[in-house]
């Protein structure tokens, strides 16, 4: 059964694991598309959201404790999404797509997802 993307509105068939990738600053925005992409028949992993004050309150091992994770995340997904907000892509999320690539994952970046619906409308 065919379902359709809520974001770009390509036909997908069967379901889809999705990781999304991209700066914590647009966290408003990657559960608003995780939302939309889960609606629309995909499994949508997102990131550990640090509830901590500030960065500095994890350890250098907690820290990349949530960076090892994140890249299982991404092997486990049969696509990336980059919430690449007004095109901004910070150099971690350089590196997550880097890696996505070198396990030959599909890549989607939010700006044509969001292209995508507004055309719809």
């Amino acid at each position: 059964m065919a379902a359709f993307c809520a974001g770009c509105g390509r036909k997908v068939y069967g379901m889809k694991i999705i990781t999304v990738c991209g700066s914590l600053s647009f966290q408003k925005e990657m559960m608003e598309i995780a939302e939309k992409l889960e609606l629309s028949g995909n499994c949508v992993i997102v990131p550990i959201y640090p509830v901590r004050a500030d960065k500095a309150d994890y350890t250098d091992q907690e820290i990349e404790m949530f960076d090892n994770m994140h890249r299982e995340k991404i092997k486990m997904a049969d696509a990336i999404l980059v919430v690449n907000v007004n095109h901004y892509i910070g150099s971690s999320t350089k590196n997550e797509i880097a890696f996505a690539q070198s396990l030959n994952k599909e890549i989607l970046y939010y700006t044509d997802l969001i292209s995508g619906m507004e055309e719809k409308a």
